[in-house]
């Protein structure tokens, strides 16, 4: 097994490597201009946040491969492991939880502070905001660890009556699977209900930490990931359905460019007027209503002045730019049709596996198997990609209520115009959210990633902590999550064809 632990080594190495240079190159192209040679720190953030959310998905298929350094062994115990996964896991965790409440938090704070003040007065703002909050936090953990930080395991105490060891084995056959004539089944099978008791004992603080992260993570996961499964796919493929049939005249196009001038008339006179409020320091719940509908007015502007661009091409290469444009839509279809496969594969998966008790199929189990029986990677590429798919789903989940639903932020993500407040808060709730997609992948490939130090952690002190186990046990973030998937398919394909519109409307008291 040397070869092996000295391969799992270096291929670990290398994609740590690539994730690192990947997130600096997306971090270089979606970028805003006003943040190119400044707000370093945040930029910082942003690289370590999806590092550790990318490196934290790509555990798990670590962790099987790791596993398999034991597969000749009789029991786990009895041989070394290459990775010490369930450090590692503890590690990874921690540094997710510290990133979410206390390093992103303060970036946020620092960067989007009253640029008027001194740099010293910025970071003393955030550091006092983050302070309070982490004060806050530490002591709702340290009671709630107190009072309920245990787990209880349920167990049977079994036993079975001495008998002399048989000289034949013959009398043995499924039908006949214990000593004796007289009992057909085993005494410890057939060991009464009264024999089962509960086993109770106290969670390490950061087994307890990484359980409450996983527990808010789920809630977020199961509201944006449930409508995003459904969005993303639907709106790759409505994009195609949209999408300019030919090129527009000059005339048709001036008019277009009339009308979005109007319109973005009306923003900056909008804008003009929070200011104003801002100033006045009337900055209450209308007013911070007002602003959130103007994000989403400038955001749909943004984007009709774009399809304003696509459909009349200018410039000497107008042709190529049009021929671009048309093969974009056509690889948005095709990568629509592939994410709609993936997303019922998804979907039937959780019902045939893990809502139905028994379950009727290991399904996508069985199939990374005899992947990975093919060749030995591509099992584990096929799962890895089945949960990054997650975590695109919960971004499309929450820009597609963002867009909807007032009291939701949007912050999008765009080519080469994300600005950093933006980039934070996508990597945030990636990192909040990646807890909680590699909690649902272990469950719901729970017969690949058997024996793995995930499933110690997520399959069984999770299931088992005290006054949340319920959740897991009655499967409410998978029977949540399969019927917000359903309600967004029909309400997707009733109505999303239909283009959003600018309201319009704005409730500005001056």
């Amino acid at each position: 097994m040397g070869d092996f632990n000295l391969a799992l080594v270096i291929v670990a190495v290398v994609v740590c490597v690539l994730v690192l240079l990947v997130n600096v190159y997306l971090l270089v192209n979606y970028q805003h201009p006003d943040d190119v040679n400044q707000a370093y720190f945040p930029k910082l953030v942003v690289v370590l946040g999806l590092s550790v959310a990318a490196i934290s998905i790509l555990m798990l298929p670590a962790d099987v491969a790791n596993r398999q350094a034991c597969q000749h062994a009789i029991y786990n115990g009895a041989c070394t492991l290459t990775l010490p996964m369930k450090a590692l896991w503890l590690v990874v965790y921690i540094a997710d939880a510290v990133l979410v409440f206390l390093v992103i938090p303060f970036a946020m704070f620092y960067y989007e502070g009253d640029q008027d003040k001194s740099i010293g007065k910025r970071l003393k703002s955030a550091l006092l905001w983050v302070l309070t909050s982490a004060v806050v936090c530490g002591l709702v953990l340290g009671i709630l660890y107190g009072l309920v930080g245990k787990v209880d395991f349920t167990v049977r105490h079994l036993s079975s009556s001495a008998s002399s060891f048989p000289s034949s084995w013959s009398t043995f056959s499924s039908s006949q699977p214990c000593i004796g004539s007289t009992n057909r089944l085993c005494d410890a099978y057939g060991a009464p209900a009264s024999s089962e008791t509960t086993w109770t004992m106290r969670t390490s603080f950061p087994e307890y930490v990484v359980a409450l992260a996983t527990i808010v993570g789920s809630v977020l996961f199961t509201i944006f990931g449930g409508v995003g499964i459904a969005c993303l796919p639907l709106g790759l493929i409505f994009s195609f359905i949209r999408r300019p049939k030919a090129v527009i005249t000059r005339s048709q196009y001036i008019k277009e460019a009339t009308e979005l001038g109007k319109k973005a008339k009306e923003l900056k006179k909008a804008i003009e007027a929070l200011h104003q409020e801002e100033r006045s320091g009337s900055k209450g719940r209308k007013w911070r209503k007002n602003v959130k509908s103007v994000e989403k007015e400038l955001f749909l502007l943004e984007d009709d002045m774009k399809a304003l661009e696509e459909m009349y091409p200018q410039g000497e290469q107008a042709e190529t730019l049009w021929a671009l444009t048309v093969l974009g839509y056509m690889g948005k279809l095709v990568l629509g049709v592939i994410g709609l496969i993936v997303s019922v594969a998804w979907v039937a998966h959780i019902v045939i596996y893990l809502l139905i008790t028994p379950p009727i199929s290991p399904f996508l189990n069985e199939v990374f198997i005899k992947l990975d029986s093919v060749w030995g990677l591509l099992g584990t590429a096929a799962f890895a990609i089945f949960c990054f798919y997650l975590l695109l789903a919960v971004i499309a989940g929450e820009m597609m209520l963002g867009l909807k639903l007032v009291f939701i932020t949007i912050h999008p993500m765009k080519w080469g115009g994300t600005l950093m407040n933006s980039f934070l808060f996508n990597v945030g709730l990636i990192l909040l959210c990646s807890i909680s997609v590699i909690q649902f992948c272990s469950t719901a490939f729970a017969y690949y990633s058997q024996a793995t130090a995930a499933q110690e952690i997520f399959g069984h002190t999770l299931q088992s902590l005290r006054g949340i186990k319920y959740l897991y046990k009655y499967n409410v973030f998978q029977y949540g999550f399969v019927f917000l998937a359903i309600i967004t398919l029909f309400c997707y394909a009733a109505f999303g064809w239909k283009k959003i519109k600018p309201s319009g409307r704005f409730q500005l008291s001056s």
